[in-house]
């Protein structure tokens, strides 16, 4: 389940990769087509951008983070529970913050640093993982004495 929990947590953090670069992908494309004269309403189809941006942003990474979040009990990872629930909490507030953000477009920038928080919290998950659940100093005696760590 350890290895499970890295791969989820990696892979959230990839999926906020993603949503920068689809995104930015759609604003080029918009610009483009404006000029070129295709102007841009709510009328407009979505580009592909943000198709791709609406798609993993509203299904991948919520799922993702849902499963995270669950596999996060079995993995005995040393506050890797609270990690994977602070990414999921994350995960919802960005849902929210890109609904408010067509009613108040400033919100955006709100929406645009909590993608940093949810790969951050998802990288501090991922990163503690791969270390072990108990890590105590070497207890062999070495040539220092009993409790005095070998090499030191």
């Amino acid at each position: 389940m350890r290895a499970l929990y890295i791969w989820l947590s990696r892979l959230i953090a990839l999926g906020v990769v993603l949503q920068v670069l689809f995104i930015a992908w759609s604003a080029f494309d918009i610009v483009k087509n404006a000029g070129d004269g295709v102007p841009f309403t709510e009328d407009t189809e979505a580009n592909i951008g943000q198709a791709l941006h609406l798609y993993v942003g509203m299904m991948a990474i919520p799922a993702l983070a849902l499963i995270f979040a669950i596999v996060s009990f079995f993995a005995k990872v040393r506050g890797g529970v609270a990690l994977a629930w602070v990414t999921l909490g994350l995960v919802v507030l960005q849902i929210v913050l890109a609904y408010v953000s067509f009613a108040a477009p400033v919100v955006g920038m709100l929406h645009a640093l909590n993608a940093f928080a949810i790969a951050a919290a998802a990288g501090i998950a991922g990163s503690r993982a791969g270390k072990p659940l108990d890590t105590p100093a070497s207890t062999s005696v070495g040539a220092n004495g009993p409790g005095v760590p070998a090499g030191a």
